[in-house]
């Protein structure tokens, strides 16, 4: 058994690890070598999403859901995987207007309003106390187990003690001084807390590491792999349903549950805080795509098996199923992995404290408490205070006000409920800031009063429809509330509002607030106006890329103010020193000289206004400057016209560019055009040279040998019939030719008539052979033919099928080795075609004529080095005529002894397949 001070100096010990990390991040960035500047340490800071709830309740929400916890990492794998856009969207705007918070990203877009931030400020504070709560009890619960918690076989499930509220308490004191040290060193909040975002990156490293060996020991040392302990759960019928998704809560609560997290992992304080506004590279949102999804994958491998674990050793309930990952080592005796899975609980619950209260404490600054000092005493500005140092006093207050407001929720509700149930609920209120940051960032008209209307709606609901539940469960309310409605009105139920059952109380909650909030600022924003102010905002969000900083700068101000003025009120903010230096920074780059400009342009108030947006907010900084500048804000005509005329920038470049590309492809076009018209012009020539060779040589035999009858008269009877033989076989030679070229040119121009029909090719076959068989006269060749019985027709022009078998073999017994010479036909079914091959054993056909020889005479330079020249255009009037058929004619590679020609024909509809003949 562990002692309690053990542990709790093990604890403080750890903290004070990370305050040294923290001051070690804060320190090398002052000196110009950032830690955080590194898109892994950026992505591990965003894991900050993977909280106790992670660490414990996952194991818990498993052992009684099974798979049913995977929604809450599915959504954010979703959200980085298919909207980095979105994500890098918000970081621009963010980082252009100086952004501090959330509030302060919605009160900006909406006209800079301070009302709607306070309204934000409000929803923020009350939905994430019990996210804050989540992380105290889960620290308070495991530390007593770790203390209390016997190495006997069997936990006492009671451990968790009596005295649970009260280490919650000190725990809660104890974060509030380290977040105190770690995020309100700095005024600027705008600026990198780089020392908090470097512990927090050290933390989620840590708890990833301590839940892998809790899950490598459950899996690899308490049972013997992954299949052993489904095996084990599968024979028990309770375990093996976890195991099936969907099966507690149902698809449409899994759809629920990851569209509720995607939205929440953009609008959780937090989440925002760390993504958004600590992002210092926006670069860095490319390598966190994949990884922080990489990350959720390896955290959450083991939770399914922990859970199994955890009860098939404790199958009679005498445990929490939160508290698995420490009681399993505990049960198997492993004090050292138990302390380790503590420190790793207790670093994912104290990731979300610190940066959660920060954000908080900032929003409650900036958005509450500002606005209020500036209506009631504007800016305590007689007394000359330092306002900086005020400002740190109200975070730091704030930041132990929500700390104890987190026990109070925690003493009095929290141990009512599990991890995740607590969780959810802050989920449901930081949903209700989607809306109005998505459709403010797309639409240009979303107005303030939609907005408004919009997150109140929604805010009311999740209060009636979730909080007042959580009271009346936890006693403080009536559980009439619950089961019958309040007056007994059923109709008003929380749990099944306007009778829609049939739903869990999220999936009930996330559709009518969604409904509410979605519908209201919508509808409200259609029919409501914007104000000057609105209108731009609204350009500058949306058209964030197409916006210069500079052109950012020169549409807030028309009037104009006094330098020293504006330096002074910089000064009782950022500090004597640092504002002189901004000024003078700002004022060089402009070339403007520090030490005898007096008079201040609208870009200097402009610039003064964004210096003081990243310590007050952007509302409470419009009237901070305004107190000072004398003019009011630029004209939204004038605004309007700067806005269009970067858009006409814009549209012009993208226009040029189009035409750029256009004229591209123009000019490809156009040498394509060209190069096939010097192909043409060649293969012309080329015909032409070929035709006139082929036509040559049986007229110079035809005048040969009518020479020779003319000059030799004294030729027997025989020699003359022999001569007269040789000029009528030329004279034939050269009627086939003329033919051929007549028909080639009527089948590439398209012009032959076709009788297109369903052909018989086995009486086809048998009619060819007929035709053939004087070729085959001599003996020395002989020809071979095979065809499968049961042939099915095929579609072709019967005469043209003809033809282009008695040229193929008319070819091939031209060609075959004499004597001895083979020819063979023969074909092979395949589905949809036939596959027709016609072969003999003569020279063959060289490699790189495969091709060529069925355009002889459309390429050129082509001549058959191994077939003699002299075979016509045969093969390429069976190329068009194959083509024709819908087939495709080739000469095979592969084959080696002669040279095979093959061919296939499309095999006739269905309803033409009578089998044929033979």
């Amino acid at each position: 058994m562990l002692s309690a001070w053990f542990v709790f100096l093990v604890a403080l010990a750890y903290l004070c690890l990370l305050f040294g990390i923290a001051y070690l991040g804060d320190k090398r960035a002052g000196g110009g070598r950032s830690l955080v500047n590194n898109p892994y340490i950026y992505t591990l800071s965003i894991a900050v999403y993977c909280t106790s709830w992670t660490f414990y309740g996952s194991v818990g929400r498993s052992a009684s859901k099974g798979l049913d916890f995977l929604p809450i990492y599915l959504g954010p794998t979703l959200v980085f995987l298919l909207w980095p856009v979105l994500l890098g969207k918000i970081i621009r705007i963010s980082k252009v207007n100086r952004i501090t918070s959330i509030a302060d990203f919605i009160a900006s877009r909406y006209g800079k309003s301070p009302m709607l931030g306070g309204l934000v400020t409000v929803i923020a504070v009350v939905g994430i106390m019990p996210y804050i709560a989540l992380q105290l009890k889960a620290v308070a619960s495991t530390l007593e187990v770790l203390v209390q918690a016997s190495f006997d076989p069997m936990i006492d499930g009671s451990a968790l003690g009596t005295w649970a509220p009260d280490t919650a308490l000190v725990v809660a004191m104890v974060l509030s001084i380290f977040t105190i040290l770690f995020g309100t060193r700095h005024i600027d909040a705008s600026e990198h807390h780089e020392g908090m975002v470097t512990a927090i990156a050290f933390e989620s490293v840590v708890k990833l590491i301590a839940f892998i060996c809790v899950g490598v020991f459950v899996v690899y040392v308490v049972h013997d792999g992954f299949r052993d302990l489904f095996a084990k759960a599968s024979e028990v019928p309770r375990l093996s349903s976890l195991m099936s998704i969907g099966e507690a809560s149902g698809y449409g609560g899994w759809v629920a549950l990851t569209l509720l997290s995607m939205v929440a992992m953009i609008c959780l304080p937090r989440q925002f805080q760390v993504t958004m506004i600590e992002n210092v590279d926006e670069r860095h949102l490319r390598k966190a795509a994949w990884l922080f999804p990489l990350y959720l994958l390896l955290i959450n491998i083991f939770v399914l098996p922990i859970a199994l674990s955890g009860l098939l050793l404790f199958p009679d309930g005498s445990v929490d199923a939160d508290t698995f990952v420490l009681t399993i080592p505990l049960h198997h005796q492993r004090t050292g992995l138990a302390l380790l899975a503590f420190i790793g609980g207790l670093s994912a619950a104290t990731g979300m404290v610190i940066v959660a209260t920060i954000a908080l404490s900032t929003m409650i600054c900036n958005d509450l408490v500002m606005p209020v000092l500036l209506r009631v005493r504007p800016l305590g500005l007689s007394a000359r205070a330092d306002v900086g140092g005020l400002l740190v006093v109200i975070r730091r207050i704030a930041i132990i006000l929500i700390l104890l407001l987190s026990y109070f929720y925690y003493f009095g509700i929290g141990e009512s409920y599990a991890l995740v149930t607590i969780g959810l609920v802050s989920f449901m209120a930081a949903a209700q800031f989607a809306p109005s940051i998505i459709g403010g960032i797309f639409w240009k008209g979303a107005t303030r009063h939609g907005a408004t209307i919009g997150l109140v709606l929604g805010f009311v609901v999740w209060i009636y429809t979730l909080l007042l539940p959580s009271l009346a469960l936890s006693g403080w309310l009536p559980i009439g509330f619950v089961e019958q409605g309040p007056a007994g009105i059923a109709w008003l139920r929380p749990y099944q509002l306007f009778w829609l059952e049939g739903l869990d109380h999220i999936s009930h909650a996330l559709f009518w607030s969604m409904l509410l909030n979605i519908g209201g600022y919508v509808g409200v924003s259609l029919f409501t106006r914007q104000s000057d102010v609105e209108r731009v905002q609204a350009a500058l969000f949306v058209d964030v890329f197409r916006l210069t900083d500079a052109q950012y700068l020169s549409i807030s101000w028309g009037g104009s103010a006094s330098v020293a003025e504006l330096r002074d009120l910089a000064a009782r903010f950022l500090g004597e020193k640092r504002a002189e230096n901004a000024f003078n920074l700002y004022m060089r780059g402009r070339g403007l000289d520090p030490d005898t400009q007096q008079v201040a342009d609208a870009d200097l108030i402009a610039y003064t206004e964004r210096l003081l947006t990243g310590i007050v907010g952007s509302s409470s900084a419009r009237v901070v400057v305004a107190s000072v500048a004398k003019g009011e804000f630029v004209g939204i005509d004038q605004v309007m016209e700067i806005l269009d005329e970067a858009s006409q920038v814009i549209r012009y470049s993208q226009e040029m560019e189009q035409k750029s590309r256009e004229l591209e492809r123009a000019t490809s076009d156009l040498r394509a055009a060209n190069a096939r018209l010097r192909e043409l012009d060649r293969m012309k020539d080329d015909f032409l040279s070929t035709i006139s060779h082929e036509l040559r040589t049986p007229l110079t035999s035809i005048r040969s040998f009518a020479e020779i009858l003319a000059d030799n008269r004294d030729l027997t009877s025989g020699q003359r019939t022999e001569f007269s033989g040789v000029i009528i076989r030329e004279s034939e030679r050269l009627t086939r030719l003329i033919d051929q070229i007549l028909e080639l040119s009527r089948l590439e121009a398209g012009r032959m008539e076709w009788r297109m029909d369903s052909v018989d090719l086995t009486a086809a076959v048998e009619q060819v052979v007929s035709a053939t068989q004087s070729l085959f006269a001599d003996g020395q060749a002989a020809l071979r033919v095979k065809l499968p019985n049961c042939l099915p027709l095929v579609y072709a022009d019967h005469d043209r099928l003809i033809q282009v078998l008695v040229n193929l073999l008319s070819n091939a017994a031209k060609f075959c080795r004499r004597p001895g010479g083979v020819v063979a036909l023969h074909v092979e079914i395949q589905p949809d075609r036939l596959l027709l091959h016609v072969d003999d054993n003569g020279p063959g056909v060289s490699p790189n004529q495969h091709e060529a020889i069925f355009y002889r005479f459309h390429q050129a330079g082509e001549t058959l080095t191994q077939k003699p020249a002299g075979t016509g255009l045969g093969l390429a009037i069976c190329r068009e005529i194959v083509n024709h058929f819908g087939g495709h004619i080739w000469v095979a590679a592969e084959f080696t002894e002669g040279a095979r020609f093959s061919f296939t024909l499309p095999v006739a509809q269905p309803e033409s397949l009578p089998v044929a003949s033979g």
